[in-house]
């Protein structure tokens, strides 16, 4: 396995030249939070079966007819640069939650099946997170908010530009207040082929101001995800952390838009 990590070549910023929000970050200590559960990438036929069990029940409390068709893996579920997050009980390994993250390095988002998006969007590093679906128990709020910063931090490894993502109404209000925006605004509510044609906001984040704004907007998530350290949240396969794709996927165009497209996201062993 040819494995790659990632080595800053950024050079320090001075304190003297440093912003408001640079001094922010370098002066808050972190904090160290231990969890009851664990968050790793699905890396075994148990791993995503229990993922899919999650996932399944979580779909058939909201809509029950799309859920039958989530009661086995997806094949994107094993796709070159996607990876399925299980967040799994400490107590007795029961899986507690799940995300699948796809990336635009090998061939589109699921979502650009769609709706097309714009091509300055189009040509960054995106990555999509699809298929949330936690348990009904007490630590189920606490398990996806630990989905969202494992998603955030897969980001960061792979120097992801973008986090986009399609949500329903009226969890779509729970990505507005994290500062997520749509990708067409004023667009609304399209439909999604991926879950069943229902309508949903396609939403962007960029991940390069997220401290920033997070600071600017005094926002929680900024000690949760960016001042909180959770070794409970592992993303490694067989060891290693995930590795950066070479070069973009080739020029893709849906419903009308943009035909030169180059593609990008990241790969995994």
């Amino acid at each position: 396995m040819n494995q790659q990590h990632f080595v800053s070549t950024v050079q320090p910023i001075p304190m003297a030249k440093r912003t408001m929000p640079e001094l922010a970050r370098v002066q808050t200590k972190k904090m160290v939070e231990h969890l009851p559960f664990t968050i790793s990438i699905a890396q075994s036929s148990t791993e995503l079966t229990q993922a899919v069990a999650i996932r399944h029940g979580a779909y058939a409390r909201h809509v029950p007819g799309f859920a039958e068709t989530l009661q086995v893996a997806e094949s994107l579920d094993s796709d070159d640069g996607v990876i399925v997050l299980l967040a799994s009980s400490k107590l007795d390994g029961s899986p507690l939650g799940t995300m699948r993250i796809q990336t635009n390095c090998f061939k589109p988002l699921e979502l650009e099946d769609s709706l097309a998006l714009p091509k300055w969007l189009a040509t960054q590093r995106l990555a999509e997170a699809a298929r949330l679906g936690v348990t009904q128990e007490k630590m189920g709020r606490l398990v996806k908010s630990m989905l969202f910063k494992a998603y955030f931090q897969y980001c960061q490894l792979d120097s992801i530009d973008w986090m986009v993502i399609t949500a329903r109404s009226p969890v779509d209000r729970q990505y507005d207040r994290l500062l997520f925006d749509d990708v067409y605004p004023g667009m609304g509510y399209v439909p999604v082929h991926h879950v069943d044609n229902m309508p949903h906001r396609v939403m962007k984040f960029e991940i390069a101001t997220a401290q920033e704004r997070w600071i600017k907007a005094k926002h929680p998530m900024y000690d949760f995800i960016i001042n909180t350290i959770h070794p409970d949240i592992d993303l490694r396969v067989n060891g290693m952390l995930p590795r950066r794709a070479s070069r973009p996927s080739q020029p893709h165009a849906v419903n009308g838009g943009d035909s030169q497209r180059p593609m990008a996201r990241f790969a995994h062993a």
